[in-house]
């Protein structure tokens, strides 16, 4: 495996955690690709129209990435798995993403959280 290349999908995973991104349309529209689609940790679908018309109106969250691996799929798509720390609402979330190298740039083209439960 690509070390540069895990930890240039880490880097892009955790810029979406970034308020300053989660909050900038210019951002979301260069990280999520035209066909993007999330299945979220509620049960919602998501696509990307829906994420960037959804700016501004969330709350801020402080998480923080764990456990972060990545497998190739093809020489253009790689599947990133990690968990996420969710402070601010106290939950835990199990992570899946699928990000398709496109006209030279990486763009995350699937999202799925789930929510975990942990034993206390």
């Amino acid at each position: 495996m690509d070390k540069d290349l895990k930890q240039h999908i880490r880097g892009l995973e955790k810029q979406l955690l970034r308020p300053e991104v989660r909050s900038s349309p210019e951002e979301l529209n260069k990280l999520l690709a035209n066909d993007f689609r999330e299945f979220g940790s509620m049960g919602h679908i998501f696509l990307k129209s829906d994420c960037i018309a959804a700016v501004g109106a969330g709350g801020v969250f402080k998480m923080t990435l764990h456990n972060f691996d990545m497998h190739t799929l093809a020489d253009d798509a790689v599947l990133a798995t990690y968990q996420i720390i969710d402070e601010t609402r106290n939950r835990h979330t199990l992570r899946s993403s699928i990000w398709k190298l496109r006209n030279g740039r990486w763009q995350l083209f699937f999202h799925q959280g789930t929510i975990i439960h942990l034993q206390p």
